[in-house]
């Protein structure tokens, strides 16, 4: 039995009266790929971004490779942990976003290598040797030393993912990070993530790509209005749904 490395548990989020998540759960065991799709504003991005603690959350529990995320639990009430403790939990999950939040004054190797330096205490020439190792792996070999400005959305995204896989995550949260990307450029940031899941490293992913979901996708999960409302293999939510909002949903993307 494959590990458990995501354990949502009724998870609720609210902003002031505006309940956004009403009690997600789900499971992702180690290796599995999810991919959660529903309209704008339904909870998506809110819920990933709870995930790994950007966002408190107001109800429930959420456990990464079985540690309470962002919480200590003493009888049944959470305490909310120190920022740097909250920290130490994020260095084993990589976030990649919708913008590519690049440092604009580091080279695309700079980027990639300054938390390997800087958080983990990694030396100068085993943290470039990783870097370019990195770069290769999504296909960047020879934009080592450009400046973000320097290179497409598409790079800028690509290096955003070697970035989050330089601290060695054992989960990686994609926030729709083909929406901000020009349509010809979508297709090389998928195949980088394509080759990420083929390796085993589990994944949870925001997306409107339904062709990816349906490809690389264990799980997909579509959420309307805070709630599942339906979840499933690719073959069974994209080409059989059964809930009637699932349908609407489908017929407009699709």
């Amino acid at each position: 039995m494959a590990e458990l490395m995501v354990d949502a548990r009724s998870v609720r989020k609210r902003y002031g009266s505006n309940e956004v998540l009403k009690g997600i759960s789900l499971t992702v065991t180690q290796g599995e790929v999810l991919c959660i799709i529903g309209p704008s504003g339904s909870g998506k991005s809110t819920f990933l971004r709870c995930l790994n603690h950007l966002e408190s959350i107001n109800g429930g529990r959420i456990y990464v490779n079985s540690e309470l995320m962002g919480y200590r639990e003493v009888g049944s009430v959470l305490h909310e942990m120190k920022p740097s403790e909250i920290a130490r939990q994020r260095m084993s999950i990589g976030m990649v976003f919708q913008r590519f939040n690049l440092f604009p004054h580091l080279t695309a190797l700079q980027n990639i290598i300054e938390a390997p330096i800087g958080v983990a205490g990694m030396n100068q020439d085993d943290a470039r040797n990783l870097g370019l190792d990195l770069l290769k792996q999504v296909g960047l070999s020879d934009k080592a030393d450009l400046y973000p400005f320097m290179l497409s959305g598409g790079q800028q995204q690509r290096v955003a993912i070697a970035r989050a896989l330089a601290m060695k995550p054992k989960l990686m949260l994609f926030d729709e990070p083909t929406s901000a990307l020009d349509p010809e450029l979508v297709g090389d940031v998928l195949d980088v993530m394509k080759s990420l899941a083929k390796a085993g490293m589990t994944m949870i992913v925001v997306t409107h790509e339904m062709g990816f979901a349906r490809e690389v996708a264990d799980q997909v999960v579509f959420i309307d209005n805070g709630q599942i409302v339906e979840m499933g293999t690719p073959k069974q939510v994209l080409d059989n749904p059964q809930e009637e909002r699932t349908k609407a949903f489908l017929n407009k993307v699709l």
